[in-house]
Order: structure tokens, then C-alpha cells, then sequence
């Protein structure tokens, strides 16, 4: 039998979640691969990189036809974490991809993505990821539309393939992929820099009484989403006051060769990120004049 290349899938919006299923269903259709899940049990939304540190995980063996899944009670991180140690599976895949996110990820976004933060846990034990997130938007958006979006990656899925099969695929950055509302008619792929794009939040405050909206996909801040689905009210005592998100604006970028950008303009950004966000060299070159300062300051303090 031919050698068939692994990959593992995971995600930030839950083991049950449409993108999900529409990636590990596309995947196994093409005979192509060996296809492992190892996922969330349920939404871990916007948790960014963060771990489970103090307490073990739950692991459940899943029913995902054509996939070796588990549903884990951890974070996207966890989840790539273990699913990489060997504990639940026999050897290391070729690829991590997280996704398909229900919600863009670009610009400063990517900061609070789980989505993103599967694809880096990957990248932190040196296997080849990508996250993947399509950009839904409520009542333009169908779920047909994660199939679409499965199958716009696969010619970027095996060209990563075929260099991490020759040992040419660098090491020192992953990938990150949004694809457009409008998939069917996507523009093609658009190699793009993360940009700096964000949405403003306030604070509502909310009676004990009214139910809290949830925030469906990890970064697309869609205000017609963010009211789309109810979740129980925490209780809380009488001396605790309750307060919600809530969209206020955004600030878009202004340079012309970012994510977000492309994206609205209906491209599939293909966005190369790293561990780390450096600083850029002008403020290396101020806090290199600043910082002897700070020294000399600290001396005459002390006399």
C-alpha cells in the first residue's frame, strides 16, 4: 500500500463543531490520508494558548467515521499537547491543522484565538500546522460553506505535504488561513502579513435576570452573531454586579498588504506567524538609547 501522510485535526470550537467534521469529512474522502482527531469536548472559544495546569483531563475515545478520534475536556493547546505525546496515538502525524474555525482570525485577533494557539502548540513541538478559520457571517453564511473551505486548502495541505516529506518545510513559522464569506468565489490564495486589526470592547453591565450572549466563533465579532445564541446567567449573590461584552468599533489597518484586507477583498490569506511577536526595529532602537538611563536613574536614586 502506498504511504498515506497523518494528520491530526483539532480546534477551538469543540469536537461536535460543523468545521470540523466538514475538514476530517473532506479529508477522508480523498483516501489520502491517515486522518486523528483530538479536540475539545466542547467550545473553548477565544482561551487563546492557555493550559490545563492544576488538574487532569478527561480523554474519550469518539465515533468520526474514517478518523481515529478523542474528545478532550482541555483547551485547543491541551488538546495538540496530548495528542502529540504519543499517549493516545502511536507515532507524531505530518501535520497539525486546527479548524475550521466559525469566525476570521486575523490581525491582533490571532492573539486571543484557540484556534490559532492549536496550530502554535504544534509549531512548539516542531510538527508542521496550520490553523484554519473561515469568515462567517450570520445570514450570509451556510455550513455547505466549511466543505468549500475544506477542500480551497487541500492543494495548500499537500504542498505542505510534499516538503515536509523531503524535509524542505521550514521550521520556523506556521501558517495561518482565513478563507472568505464568499468561499465558492474566493480569488485564490494571497501570501499576506498579520496586520493589526481589531475589535474595541466595552462593558455592559446586565441585570441577574437577563440571559448573557454568546459569542459563537472565536474572533469574528459579527454583532449579529454575538446575540445569536443564549447561555445560562451565572448565579451570583445580591452584592455582585454582572457585566457582558460588547462590540463598541473597530480599528482596521492601515497598511495595504495585511490579512484582514485581503480577506474582505475575498482572497484565502495565507498569513506565516511565529512563536513570538517581536518588536518592531524602531522601538528596539528607543528602548536601546532608553535603557542605560534607567541605569544611571537607579544609581542616583540610591545615593
Amino acid at each position: 500500500m502506498d504511504y498515506r501522510p497523518t494528520i491530526m485535526i483539532t480546534n477551538d470550537d469543540g469536537i461536535d463543531a460543523p468545521g470540523l467534521r466538514a475538514l476530517v469529512q473532506v479529508l477522508v474522502s480523498t483516501s489520502r490520508y491517515i486522518v486523528q482527531v483530538c479536540a475539545p469536548d466542547s467550545e473553548k472559544s477565544a482561551v487563546s494558548h492557555s493550559i490545563t495546569w492544576r488538574h487532569p483531563l478527561a480523554v474519550k475515545q469518539v465515533e468520526i467515521e474514517g478518523a481515529t478520534a478523542f474528545a478532550v475536556s482541555g483547551t485547543p493547546a491541551d488538546c495538540s499537547s496530548i495528542g502529540l505525546s504519543k499517549a493516545l496515538f502511536p507515532s507524531l502525524p505530518d501535520l497539525v491543522i486546527s479548524g475550521i474555525n466559525m469566525g476570521s482570525n486575523c490581525g491582533y485577533h490571532t492573539v486571543y484565538s484557540g484556534t490559532v494557539g492549536g496550530a502554535r502548540e504544534a509549531f512548539f513541538n516542531g510538527v508542521p500546522s496550520i490553523s484554519v478559520s473561515y469568515d462567517w457571517v450570520a445570514g450570509k453564511s451556510h455550513t455547505d460553506d466549511f466543505t468549500l473551505s475544506a477542500k480551497a486548502c487541500l492543494p495548500i495541505i499537500d504542498a505542505i505535504l510534499v516538503e515536509v516529506k523531503s524535509l524542505t518545510y521550514p521550521k520556523r513559522s506556521f501558517l495561518n488561513i482565513d478563507l472568505p464569506t464568499n468561499v465558492a468565489n474566493h480569488k485564490g490564495y494571497k501570501l499576506t502579513k498579520q496586520g493589526k486589526s481589531i475589535f474595541r470592547i466595552g462593558w455592559t453591565e446586565v441585570s441577574s435576570d437577563l440571559q448573557g450572549a454568546k459569542m459563537l466563533s472565536t474572533m469574528t465579532m459579527d454583532t449579529d452573531l454575538a446575540g445569536s445564541a443564549e447561555v445560562e446567567t451565572p448565579t451570583v449573590s445580591t452584592d455582585h454586579r454582572l457585566f457582558r461584552r460588547q462590540v463598541t468599533g473597530s480599528e482596521l489597518d492601515e497598511e495595504n498588504d495585511t490579512d484582514q484586507l485581503f480577506l474582505r477583498e475575498g482572497y484565502i490569506t495565507v498569513t506565516p506567524l511565529t512563536a513570538t511577536s517581536r518588536a518592531e526595529m524602531d522601538c528596539h532602537a528607543y528602548y536601546l538609547d532608553w535603557l542605560p538611563g534607567v541605569a544611571e536613574r537607579l544609581s542616583s536614586s540610591a545615593l
